[in-house]
Parts: structure tokens; C-alpha cells; sequence
């Protein structure tokens, strides 16, 4: 048995195969044959296209019932598959030319590709996307290679990959996911954020996971230690199928305080809101007082086309009608760092996390911005809604991105298109540069929410996503309480609403210390909600306040972590004592 070490980042136990994932990328060559070899050449690339048709028919049938939307696309790859004037074309250049079918599919497919993201009209340009990917899968066909997706497992698996883009992860197929590792990425990472939400336990950062692992090999996945066991013995998989019941059962207990008000030990209130990134119903709904953060960018990230106003406002609407009357947070695109779009090519950055990202993007490109708030605010009819802006630096961002909401205001009142005109508009706070003037932009807005995943990573100078440099990335550091205890001072005694919708917002024990601090609105995946009621269900106002107090004016993290534990250990005690009483 070998043991590999990573960073747990979502809590749990697995015991499955592996399945080394790769994304494929297409490396074709100018490549010709020799004359008379034309129909046998035709006929792989015939070949191909049956292929393809037949995988995409499964992802199909797979998606149809629980997926309609993202059936849809694939659909249209089919469709495209069968296209004559497509086929008639590679034929061409095998026939005339004397391509090899790799070759001849990579030029043709490409050509059309370029025509179609010339076309005026968006919708038709879109399609670029999916022509692409239609390539990709009949070249990896015509290059002898297996599928790999995330949509469509057969069996129960833990994922074994170098990193897994938003792109891989938007299709997960939950059901057969037991677990996640990656030779990449650390607790913010997005990879990490999914794994808590979908509640797969994870460990990330381990080096060389994909070369060590194999397809077929059975492994334990402690994501309690940070742990990997490669080919564990039969006792070992017997003890950890003991230590995964005990597991489910702590976790069962802890889930008792789901469904309980949100009250500190002392009897004050405070409210719990939850962080999605689908429009599918989420149990988390029936547990919380809002929605902090919906994420947008998932419905531009699973389409093959940017998404239009009337595509946006059904989702958006669909999201408010799930979330049972909670007020919801709608986060602008956040795009840029670690996600991008197959179909809005960028200029490279070589700091893409301090690049054009997420408002500035919008600001830059002023008609896909504008075409978001109109589906925004058209939805804003349907139920309690506000807009947060991410990515925020400078007040002069937060007034641009103001006066944008304001100009698509008058557009629909003129169109006679009806809003929520006392709607919402706020910022994430990220940036150190807006948390040191949170008193001005308490001003500027009309409520906050800190973004402490950002934050940390700016505020330390640390790529989150380098696990090199995870010691570096200290979301829980004395600097890191000491500005967040300024941003939530300013803008309380500006009487405007802040909220923390970070990881750090889940994080029962760093729960005390934004509490103590005068923190009341948490935002987090459904999978921490409980675990955060019980933590803080143990501390009065005053023990919070006081632990906050002690944690702002210590060393290291490392202090405050040991300190924080040290506490808790207290107050269990203290209640295991009292039940037994």
C-alpha cells in the first residue's frame, strides 16, 4: 500500500476504482497519402462520424430526463454531425487532395468555425463553439483515443485529474462521483468550492496523481488527514468502511441542527444564506433566510453560445421561483483567473487573477453587460432580488457599475418592461483596496458582501491556486480578521447589510470569530449550513466577542487555529458534561 498526501478540502471518506481524467487536445499536422488509398480514407472519417453520433445519442438519453437544457446541446452537436455541406467538404479535400481525415476534418470544421464567428447576428456566431467541439470529438475518434467526460459514468469512481476546470465540472455526473483528486488547486480552488457544494469529499495538491494512478486501481480517500491510500490491503479497506460509518453517523447527528434557528448560545439571531451556481432546486432552500450568492457564470459557462436576454431571464426567474421566497444575491459574470468561455476568446494575460476579470470584463464589454442586468432586472418582477458587482477596486467602479443599472432602467421604463425599481445594488468585497475604504463605498452601495476567497489571495500576495504556495494562503491570519473586523464596523455603523459569502463564511471555527467581530449574515454551501449552526450554538455574544478580541492582536495562524480548537474543546466538554447531568 502507498500512502499520497494533499490538501483535504472537503470532508469525507470514499472508497472506489479511479478514473484517471484527461481532457483530450487535438494535435493535428498538414499530413497527405499516396493516390488510390481516397474511399478507405473517406471511410474512417465515415467512421468517425458514427461514432461520435453514438456517444453523443448515450450523453443523449443520459441528460434527457434530469437535464433537458443540456441535452439540447448535444443535439445540436448531432445535427451538426449530419450536416452535408460539412461532409461534402472534408470528402473534398480527401478526394482532391489527398488529406488525411484527421487533417481534412481539423481545416474544414476550422473554416466553418471562422465564417460563423463573422456572422452579425450572436446566435449564429455562437455556434463556432459548438463546431469546435464537434471536431474535437471526431478527431479524438480519428486518433484512436476513448471518450472521457464527467457527464456520463458507468460505475462509482473517484476522480483522479491534474485540475478540473469549471467546464469539466458543469456536467458532473454526481451520482457516480465518490470523490475528487487533483495534482492542483487548494481550498478556494474552484474544484474545491464544487466538491463542498455537491458534498464529494476531496484532496487536492497531490503531486503526480495522474502518473502515479491508474484507471481500475482501488483506493481509500481520507479527506479527513489530507490523505490518498494506493491499493490499500483488505483490513485497511475494513477500517475505513468502519470509520466511513462513523463518519455518516457524526455528520447525521451534526445535520440535526439544520433545520434549528440560527441562534447564538446567548439567545441572539443571525442569518444563514446559501451560495448556488445551478437554477436546480437545492434542499439547502428550506434552511436558510436568503440566497448570498448565485453565481451566474454557470449559465454561461454550460452554454455553447453567450447566453441571451430572454436564455438569462428564464434562469433567472427559475432561480427565484426555487428559492421559496428567499431574498437572492445575483452575482454579475464573473469571469476571468480560473474560468473561462470556449466561445469569447481573450487576449492571454499573464496575471489573468489581476487581469480583466469579472466587472472590469463587463465594463470593457458594455453590451454583454447590459444585455445581463435587462434579464436581471425583468426577473427582478418575479421576486425579491439584488445585484452584486464583483471584482470591485475603486469607487469609480462601483459608480460605472451603478450608472449601467440605471441606464438599463430607463431602457425598460421607457419599453414599459416592468422591474423591481426599489431593487438592490451592492458589491463583493475582494480587493484590499475597497476594504480599506469600506467607509466610503458604505456610501456608495446599498449593501456588502465579502468575497474572503479573493480577499485572502490578494490581501497575502498568494495564487491561490499554486499548492506550493498553500502555507502562504491564510484565510483564517490575524491580517486577515483585523480588515475584515473594519469592513463589517463601517458598514454596520453605516446601517447597510454585510455579509461574508467566501469559504471562509462555512468554516464553523473562523464562524466565531466573524460573529465576535459583528458579522450576523453567512453565506455558504448547503453542506456547511449545519455544521456552522452547531458551532456557533455553543458561544454566547460575549465568548465571541472576547475569542474575536484575543484572535485580532495574536501572532500566526497557526495561534489563532490552535487557540480556536482549544475553545471549542471547552465548550463540548462543557456540554457533554451538562447532557449527561
Amino acid at each position: 500500500m502507498r500512502i499520497l498526501k494533499g490538501n483535504p478540502v472537503s470532508r469525507g471518506i470514499a472508497l472506489a476504482k479511479v478514473y484517471v481524467y484527461k481532457a483530450f487536445k487535438a494535435d493535428v499536422h498538414e499530413s497527405y497519402f499516396e493516390a488510390g488509398q481516397e474511399a478507405a480514407k473517406f471511410k474512417q472519417f465515415t467512421d468517425a462520424v458514427a461514432a461520435a453520433e453514438a456517444e453523443l445519442d448515450t450523453i443523449v438519453a443520459s441528460l434527457s430526463v434530469e437535464s433537458p437544457e443540456k441535452a439540447k446541446i448535444f443535439t445540436a452537436h448531432i445535427e451538426i454531425l449530419n450536416d452535408e455541406e460539412v461532409a461534402e467538404e472534408v470528402k473534398d479535400m480527401i478526394y482532391s487532395s489527398k488529406a488525411m481525415p484527421d487533417y481534412a476534418v481539423d481545416m474544414v470544421f476550422t473554416e466553418f468555425a471562422i465564417l460563423l464567428e463573422k456572422a452579425k447576428d450572436s446566435l449564429i456566431a455562437a455556434r463556432a463553439a459548438d463546431l469546435r467541439d464537434v471536431r474535437n470529438r471526431v478527431l479524438r475518434i480519428l486518433k484512436g483515443e476513448k471518450e472521457q467526460n464527467l457527464a456520463n459514468l458507468r460505475e462509482k469512481v473517484v476522480v483522479v485529474a491534474h485540475d478540473l476546470l469549471p467546464s469539466d465540472t458543469a456536467t458532473l455526473d454526481r451520482s457516480h462521483v465518490m470523490g475528487i483528486v487533483t495534482e492542483v488547486g487548494g481550498a478556494t480552488s474552484h474544484t474545491a468550492i464544487i466538491a463542498r457544494s455537491y458534498k464529494i469529499p476531496a484532496v487536492l495538491g497531490v503531486p503526480e496523481a495522474t502518473e502515479i494512478m491508474q484507471n481500475g486501481d482501488m483506493i481509500v480517500l481520507d479527506a479527513l488527514k489530507g490523505q490518498v491510500l494506493l491499493e490499500p490491503e483488505r483490513a485497511t479497506i475494513s477500517e475505513y468502511e468502519v470509520k466511513l460509518e462513523e463518519f455518516l453517523k457524526s455528520e447525521k447527528q451534526t445535520a440535526e441542527y439544520l433545520g434549528r434557528i440560527p441562534l447564538v448560545a446567548s439567545g441572539e439571531r443571525f442569518s444563514v444564506g446559501l451560495n448556488i451556481g445551478s437554477t436546480e432546486p437545492d434542499e439547502g432552500f428550506k434552511y436558510v433566510d436568503f440566497v448570498g450568492l448565485f453565481r451566474t457564470e454557470f449559465l454561461y459557462m454550460e452554454s455553447e453560445h453567450m447566453p441571451t436576454e430572454d436564455e438569462q431571464f428564464a434562469a433567472y426567474k427559475k432561480v427565484l421561483a426555487n428559492a421559496m421566497g428567499n431574498p437572492v444575491t445575483l452575482r454579475t459574470l464573473d469571469i476571468g483567473g480560473d474560468k473561462s468561455l470556449r466561445y469569447l476568446v481573450l487576449p492571454k494575460e499573464d496575471n489573468p487573477f489581476l487581469g480583466n476579470r469579472a466587472l472590469r470584463l463587463c465594463l470593457d464589454m458594455p453590451d454583454m453587460f447590459r444585455t445581463q442586468l435587462r434579464a436581471a432586472l425583468r426577473a427582478s418582477a418575479f421576486g425579491p432580488m439584488q445585484i452584486m458587482f464583483p471584482m470591485v477596486g475603486t469607487i469609480d467602479d462601483v459608480r460605472a457599475g451603478n450608472a449601467a443599472v440605471e441606464a438599463v432602467k430607463a431602457e425598460l421604463r421607457a419599453e414599459g418592461i416592468p422591474f423591481d425599481e426599489k431593487i438592490k445594488v451592492g458589491i463583493m468585497i475582494e480587493i484590499p483596496s475597497i476594504a480599506m475604504i469600506a467607509d466610503l463605498a458604505a456610501k456608495e452601495t446599498d449593501f456588502a458582501s465579502v468575497g474572503t476567497n479573493d480577499l485572502t489571495q490578494y490581501l497575502h500576495a498568494v495564487d491561490r491556486m499554486n499548492p506550493k504556495l498553500i502555507t502562504y494562503y491564510q484565510s483564517s491570519s490575524p491580517a486577515m480578521f483585523r480588515i475584515l473586523g473594519k469592513i463589517f464596523k463601517e458598514y454596520n455603523e453605516a446601517n447597510k447589510q454585510v455579509s461574508v459569502c467566501g469559504e471562509l463564511a462555512g468554516e464553523p471555527l473562523a464562524a466565531i470569530v466573524l460573529f465576535g467581530l459583528g458579522l450576523r449574515k453567512f453565506s455558504m454551501n448547503a453542506s456547511n449550513i449545519a455544521h456552522v449552526k452547531r458551532m456557533l450554538s455553543l458561544f454566547t455574544l460575549a465568548e465571541t466577542e472576547e475569542i474575536a478580541e484575543k484572535v485580532v492582536n495574536m501572532d500566526t495562524q497557526a495561534d489563532v487555529e490552535a487557540f480556536l480548537k482549544a475553545e471549542v474543546a471547552k465548550r463540548e466538554q462543557k456540554q457533554t458534561a451538562t447532557a449527561k447531568n
